[in-house]
Parts: C-alpha cells; structure tokens; sequence
C-alpha cells in the first residue's frame, strides 16, 4: 500500500514539475488564457463565453411585442 502512494505521489510531482517548467525558466513564462473571449479562433467562429449569451439573451429587444396577462 506505502508503495502505491509513493509511486502516485512521484507521478504526482512529476507531472507539476513539468507544469512549472515553462513558469520557472522563461522570462515571461505564464499560462495563456482558456476564457473563450481571448481565443481568436473562437471569436472567429462568433462563439461566445456564457455569461455574454446570457446576457445578450436577456437584452429587451426593442421590437419585442409586449405580452398581456388575463387576470
């Protein structure tokens, strides 16, 4: 059992040093974005994140009927 967890752990660390690689040795190292907003591809493809959909979605249209209750 003490085997498994030092051979998870040593995978474990393994897989971060390899993660910080990039961070720790280049000038400027950083991750790039993943929000959908900063990938031109996506921006391309007219995809947005779902907080903009929502939004957009929940904007009156000015040529919107308006609906009347029977009460």
């Amino acid at each position: 059992m003490s085997e498994i967890i030092a051979i998870c752990t040593l995978i474990i660390a393994i897989s971060m040093a390899f993660l910080c690689i990039k961070l720790f040795f280049l000038k400027d190292g950083r991750f790039a974005s993943q929000h959908i907003h900063d990938s031109e591809a996506m921006r391309e493809r007219d995809i947005h994140c779902v907080m903009d959909q929502d939004r957009e979605q929940r904007r009156k249209s000015r040529w919107a009927v308006s609906e009347k209750s029977n009460k």
